[in-house]
């Protein structure tokens, strides 16, 4: 596995993740990414959205099927916000409905990722994001 450059810039990634499990496995391939990261975990809707008003973050990696409030009412309000409006969002679910892809780029998702069951994997998937969105691509100013 390849890492990506690193930076000396930290980088503030929101994980909003409601299962142990997968805040576990995605909390490791974040820390193998091999960029420099500062990870925030929200564990419901509310909650990230609580982080999202009192700190400043480079990505969200956001679940769809959360506690108190919905994935996608989390995206629409940060998109309705101008402090958080161009935020990257990645969707990290297990949900395999046509639906969810769609109402997701609606809610103004910049990418969908079905979460890989198998390990090896779903670190690869993290590595990716990460790589893409925090390496590769350049944000406006």
């Amino acid at each position: 596995m390849t890492h990506p450059p690193s930076s000396s810039k930290t980088h503030r990634v929101l994980l909003v993740e409601d299962n142990a499990e997968d805040e576990t496995l995605a909390l490791r391939a974040l820390n193998r990414a091999g960029a420099t990261l500062a990870v925030t975990v929200a564990r419901d809707g509310l909650e990230a959205n609580e982080k999202l008003r009192s700190a400043t973050f480079d990505l969200v990696l956001l679940d769809l099927n959360l506690p108190h409030l919905h994935g996608l009412e989390v995206l629409r309000n940060l998109r309705s916000d101008p402090q958080t409006a161009e935020l990257p969002v990645v969707v990290l679910t297990t949900s395999n409905e046509e639906s969810d892809v769609r109402t997701s780029y609606q809610a103004g998702a910049n990418s969908f990722v079905r979460k890989p069951i198998d390990a090896r994997q779903y670190n690869e998937a993290i590595l990716q994001i990460v790589r893409y969105w925090l390496v590769l691509n350049e944000r406006r100013p």
